[in-house]
């Protein structure tokens, strides 16, 4: 018998019970135990799960730290945006307009360029009832699309792979960067994480590279993603780490997921060229890998991938232009690769950050933690332009300081499940929120 065997899909290496127990000496004895398991697992599953090989996908893009969405689609016309930001308000010159009263950061041209294409659509105040100003607790919000006075064990992305996705590659989800959401938190463990294909393999003698660690190891030549920090905030990217049983359960799971998908992964990201030009950046560097795994013809259904730095207390001017201007060029750059692929029709990307920031400015030059602000969704089947009313600045319209709320982001969250992922919505947010028409 062969030291290496190369496993394509856990459906393909289920369709063979004698490969399993042939298989049951040489890998580790948790990986033995779960076999039977995921066979019947398989078994029930009669019907070829829709992938994103042959169906839509979801990029889900994290702005992590609290994005301060009144520099970012500026209100540029209007006397209480400048008064309440006398130092780092942005002016009529330098905004780049999307009609005569607002317009984007002037260091979003790549924003600027999708939304002139009709690709590009911003979803105004954004935000949720009793919101939390908490980094961490907002993120988990966010993460689960809970109420703010209750807590969900598992994430919104997660409950989805519950709900339809029971059966699919390992690969149904794919997450770029050193920590799993919690969004992806499920019943049955679903997805991947890792920083770099390159380290993310299975070894052949059956046994995992190192530690799980190791197996979603740092790149070191150039594809290193940042933390999910917000800059005076550390990991982001999930509330609190998994422990106990499910942390178990999901190294376990991902030691398998590992078995039968890391060459195929490594294969596509040696094999499949980027078509566009990117900034040099994590941001960029995690679209460019989608991007490959995409066109290679991964079966994964949602992609996710982040970027930190929001947490603007203070110079928030240089700051947040350097980002805005990084986020704007590697998704114009990621849909151009998109297009020369033939793929742009397939692919829908979300951005989501886990709240805005106070009207007024501080006195240190930046903003503090507040509440509504925009999403933007981008495809060439999006239903481009403002969505949404922007929220009024007006003193007596504002709540504690922060601009009211326009659009549940559940709204958001269900017009993405119902319009795109072509499943129902109210099983997966646990109740029937109003769906925004994205498409």
């Amino acid at each position: 018998m062969k030291n290496e065997i190369t496993l394509q899909t856990r459906r393909q290496f289920l369709r063979t019970t004698v490969l399993g127990s042939a298989l049951s000496w040489t890998v580790p004895a948790f990986l033995a135990n779960t076999f039977a398991a995921l066979q019947a697992e398989a078994a029930d599953s009669s019907t070829q799960i829709v992938t994103g090989k042959d169906d839509t996908i979801l990029v889900v893009l994290q702005m992590a730290g609290g994005n301060d969405g009144l520099n970012t689609v500026v209100p540029y016309a209007n006397d209480f945006y400048h008064k309440a930001r006398p130092t780092i308000g942005l002016s009529a010159q330098n905004v780049l307009p999307l009609n005569g009263e607002i317009g984007f950061h002037n260091a979003m041209g790549g924003f600027k360029n999708l939304y002139d294409a009709g690709h590009l659509a911003v979803v105004q105040g954004v935000g949720y009832p009793n919101p939390n100003r908490s980094h961490f607790r907002s993120t988990e919000i966010w993460q689960t699309a809970s109420d703010s006075d209750k807590s969900e064990k598992y994430g919104w992305v997660g409950r989805y792979f519950d709900s339809c996705c029971k059966g699919a590659d390992p690969t149904v989800g794919v997450v770029i960067g050193q920590q799993l959401p919690q969004s992806f938190y499920a019943k049955t463990p679903e997805g991947i994480c890792f920083n770099n294909p390159a380290n993310y393999r299975y070894m052949a003698n059956g046994q995992i590279e190192t530690t799980y660690e190791k197996l979603n190891g740092v790149d070191t030549n150039g594809m290193v993603a940042e933390d999910n920090s917000g800059g005076t905030i550390g990991m982001l990217a999930a509330a609190q780490p998994m422990t106990g049983g499910k942390a178990v359960d999901f190294i376990e799971r991902t030691a398998l997921d590992a078995q039968m998908s890391s060459e195929k992964i490594r294969g596509i990201a040696d094999k499949v060229q980027n078509q566009a030009v990117y900034p040099n950046s994590q941001l960029a560097n995690s679209l460019k890998l989608v991007a490959k795994l995409i066109g290679g013809g991964l079966p994964t259904r949602i992609y996710y991938v982040s970027q930190g730095g929001y947490d603007t207390h203070t110079g928030q001017a240089n700051r947040q232009k350097q980002l805005l201007q990084d986020l704007g060029d590697s998704t114009k750059a990621f849909v151009d690769d998109l297009k020369a692929q033939n793929n742009l029709q397939r692919v829908l990307v979300m951005t989501f950050s886990e709240f805005g920031r106070r009207v007024s400015e501080n006195a240190n030059g930046g903003t503090d933690h507040g509440a509504a602000a925009p999403m933007f969704v981008i495809g060439n089947k999006v239903k481009a332009g403002l969505l949404g009313k922007y929220p009024s600045l007006a003193p007596q319209d504002l709540f504690q300081g922060d601009i009211k709320y326009n659009v549940d982001f559940r709204s958001v969250y269900a017009g993405v499940l119902e319009q795109w992922l072509k499943t129902k919505s109210a099983p997966i947010l646990g109740r029937q929120f109003p769906a925004l028409q994205l498409v």
